[in-house]
């Protein structure tokens, strides 16, 4: 048996509209479909980005708070490539993402880094590939 690829990646938001608006908006992912389940009254939406990656978002009534930040038992963080570190703090920063660290560099590889959290305090980080 062998896995092929990472399918998606499921995120409850605490505010869904704010939460939609970030990945989409602010992230620049695609909206492949959104649905609303009367019986669990939550949303889910659906999120391609370049048609690689799929994030599940959903809304739920009742979610739980994430546990202790950041070293919860779990998923850590979530870890998007991109070209340019120091660009995307700065665009961040100017869509108010309070939570943007600085540049870090990774001491195997040389490559750039940073962390921020979206709207639910889910850790992210940007890669420089």
């Amino acid at each position: 048996m062998k896995l092929k690829s990472i399918h998606h990646i499921a995120i409850i938001a605490k505010d869904y509209a704010e939460s939609k608006q970030f990945y989409t908006e602010v992230l620049g992912f695609e909206i492949i479909q959104e649905v609303y389940r009367e019986a669990r009254d939550s949303y889910k939406l659906d999120l391609a980005l370049g048609g690689l990656y799929q994030i599940e978002l959903f809304s739920f009534p009742d979610y739980r708070p994430r546990g202790s930040y950041p070293e919860s038992l779990g998923l850590r963080h979530l870890a998007f490539a991109v070209d340019n570190v120091e660009e995307w703090i700065i665009y961040l920063r100017s869509k108010g993402v309070e939570s943007v660290q600085d540049v870090r560099v990774d001491e195997f590889t040389g490559r750039k880094f940073t962390f921020f959290n979206d709207p639910n305090g889910q850790p992210l980080e940007l890669y420089e590939n």
